[in-house]
């Protein structure tokens, strides 16, 4: 890890995950001048496609496409993450260490595929508490505390249950979706040939579905545990058109 200081910090548990789910947002920030990590909490191995060598590798391709300026991958075990007080710590200290105003992480159980997933969630809301606690910084590397202002949350599309959020907002990513399929395509380990094209039609159909709801081509949404905070509200809500195919013509930025 460096010393960079960032505005917002994307975790998820495999190489992969954070490029399928939310590369339209990472790519988008990153176009409007906002520092970005991506943190993965593990290297995604074994799988029956992959190598260590070869995922690290497609990881930082990934990286680079998107544009952000830290990518780390923090060592924790593929197939036995689990949301224990070590784990914890390696998420805490990254935070500690970039001290960004926002986290996000993926939310949802996948019982059709990793349970990783679901893990990473609980040890991505664990982690923004301990980054914050005092007298424990040998726990962290010797880094220093640090409260993240906010959690996001990115649902998974397919979780198991249907949960209903205080507030949701959608970003609009119809300026970056080839980006984010193209940081995917780097895993290629992963996905080649049908396989590729089969997640890159889920990828632009939920993109799809989720930027018609706020009238534009292509979004990804995402959701706190709190309610959202207004100040300007006129500025908050901004031109609204009635979304695809009920009428006019998709936005496209």
């Amino acid at each position: 890890m460096t010393d960079t200081r960032l505005d917002i910090v994307f975790t998820a548990p495999h190489p992969d995950d954070l490029e399928i789910g939310m590369g339209g947002a990472i790519a988008k920030l990153v176009k409007l001048g906002y520092a970005v990590g991506m943190v993965h909490m593990t290297n995604g191995e074994p799988t029956p496609r992959g190598t260590v060598e070869t995922r690290m590798t497609e990881m930082r391709a990934a990286a680079d496409i998107l544009g952000v300026q830290v990518c780390d991958m923090l060592g924790l075990t593929n197939r036995e993450l689990m949301d224990t007080p070590q784990a914890r710590y390696a998420v805490a200290t990254a935070l500690r260490k970039y001290r960004p105003k926002i986290l996000v992480g993926m939310a949802g159980r996948t019982p059709s595929a990793s349970p990783d997933h679901y893990q990473a969630q609980l040890i991505t809301e664990a982690s923004r508490f301990y980054s914050q606690l005092t007298k424990w910084d040998e726990r962290f590397d010797g880094t220093k505390p640090f409260r993240v202002d906010h959690l996001v949350y990115r649902p998974v599309p397919f979780s198991a249950e249907v949960t209903h959020w205080h507030s949701q907002f959608v970003v609009d990513i119809s300026d970056t979706i080839d980006q984010k399929v193209e940081a995917v395509r780097c895993y290629k380990s992963q996905f080649d040939g049908a396989r590729f094209e089969r997640i890159e039609h889920y990828i632009r159909s939920n993109a799809g579905a989720e930027g018609a709801m706020i009238g534009v081509r292509f979004g990804e949404r995402y959701a706190l545990p709190r309610p959202l905070g207004v100040t300007d509200m006129v500025a908050l809500l901004g031109d609204w058109q009635i979304p695809p195919p009920f009428g006019g013509t998709p936005k496209t930025n």
